[in-house]
């Protein structure tokens, strides 16, 4: 074993619920094994690396460290920074012109000591790690870089199951809850329920199904009006699956004459190839971040979506909800806890063995949890709309399954 001299810990990229406790349980872990050994954490993700700004973890800390289980966020706070692209990081004033956002974030390393370094984020941080370990190794810096998936899309390949991501799905449908009661606010109401996920749908299939079990575990009384017909989810449209707008329109019509509200679940990127097509048939710049992402809030599918049924369903009032920020900063749930730990302790041996990659359930490897080497590490997993729970799910709220589309990312 070769025992670590100094530990650096950052978080990136969008918030999600496993960030506190990921940075906890590798602080827990480290004191466990050796107290001895150094750690810091930098401000704000790949900023506070370049810039130099980090928090050093003091024995107050470790004592308290069980704390960042109960938080959502990240306490180190994080940003959206892409080594590569330089021009970007001369603009925010994080490098200077004709730096290498690249060399000046392996010197900083360097300089702050340290031999290891803990990335937790998705695959644009995941990415940017690997390209930050492939520089190190071809500069022969002698430092290891150790990921932990974060997203709450759950669209890493190969890994089966991204940290944050269960949380994620519970906490929307708490947040749906609430929303479901609008249905009676207004007659014929409309409620699209847009969730986050970029072009991946596990999230929002996954907020339905466990949307639904809320419901399954209420008692109604219809005899008054309260009957879950008026709460249950109408229709899931995620990116990977086909819908005929004017059958579902026909569909959901006969749902609301029946019912007085339809519930939809959309998943942020469903249609957004559509409305980029209609932007720029105006003229209009499609906004994008540093990675190139279109920023999906500022398009707003929900909202489009809202627009193509009202009138074809005959709603007299729309009311489009985001679950997203309520959900992805929420503290992890028991089950990511434990996913959670699992994978920062093996984190920790691997940092011992100087062994990079991204640590996780491999599923090119039977499920075994490993550092799996970067190169293979990259994001637009697909949502399997085949799987038997959202067969089944579709298949009780009565809306046919669409074809796959192969969704691009």
């Amino acid at each position: 074993m070769n025992k670590p001299k100094k530990v650096a810990i950052l978080t990136a990229g969008g918030l999600a619920p496993c960030l506190s406790s990921a940075i906890g349980s590798l602080i827990e872990r480290y004191t466990e094994i050796d107290p001895t050994i150094e750690i810091i954490c930098y401000r704000s993700g790949y900023k506070g690396l370049l810039l130099g700004d980090s928090y050093k973890v003091t024995p107050e800390i470790r004592e308290k460290a069980g704390l960042l289980h109960r938080f959502g966020g990240s306490p180190i706070g994080n940003s959206r920074v892409k080594l590569t692209n330089v021009k970007d990081c001369v603009k925010r004033g994080l490098v200077k012109e004709g730096e290498d956002p690249q060399k000046v974030a392996a010197d900083q390393l360097i300089k702050d000591g340290v031999d290891i370094l803990h990335t937790i984020g998705g695959d644009d941080t995941n990415t940017a790690a690997a390209d930050l370990a492939a520089f190190l190794a071809r500069n022969n810096y002698g430092l290891t870089v150790i990921g932990l998936p974060k997203t709450v899309d759950n669209d890493v390949f190969p890994i089966r199951q991204s940290l944050g991501a269960w949380t994620a799905a519970e906490q929307g449908a708490r947040n749906f809850q609430n929303v479901a009661a609008e249905n009676n606010a207004n007659p014929r109401m409309l409620i699209v329920h847009e969730v986050m996920g970029r072009n991946c749908g596990w999230l929002t299939a996954a907020t339905a199904l466990e949307y639904r079990k809320l419901l399954d575990r209420s008692e109604w009384l219809p005899a008054i009006g309260l009957d879950r017909a008026a709460f249950e989810v109408h229709a899931v449209f995620v990116p990977e699956m086909a819908i005929d707008l004017v059958a579902e329109a026909a569909r959901l019509r006969a749902v609301m004459d029946k019912v007085d509200c339809i519930n939809i679940f959309v998943s942020e990127g469903a249609g957004v190839e559509a409305i980029v097509a209609q932007m720029e048939a105006k003229g209009q710049e499609v906004p994008r971040d540093a990675f190139g992402h279109i920023k999906l809030d500022a398009i707003n599918p929900g909202k489009w979506f809202g627009e193509q049924f009202a009138q074809m369903i005959g709603a007299e009032k729309t009311l489009v909800q985001k679950s997203g920020y309520f959900a992805r900063a929420s503290a992890a749930n028991v089950e990511d806890i434990r996913l959670i730990k699992s994978c920062a302790d093996l984190a920790v041996e691997c940092a011992f063995r100087r062994e990079s990659g991204v640590i996780g359930h491999d599923e090119d490897q039977g499920g075994v949890l490993r550092a799996i080497e970067f190169p293979r590490i990259k994001g637009g997993k697909p949502f399997n709309i085949d799987l038997p729970w959202f067969t089944q799910m579709l298949a009780e709220i009565g809306q046919p399954k669409g074809g796959k589309v192969t969704v691009s990312h």
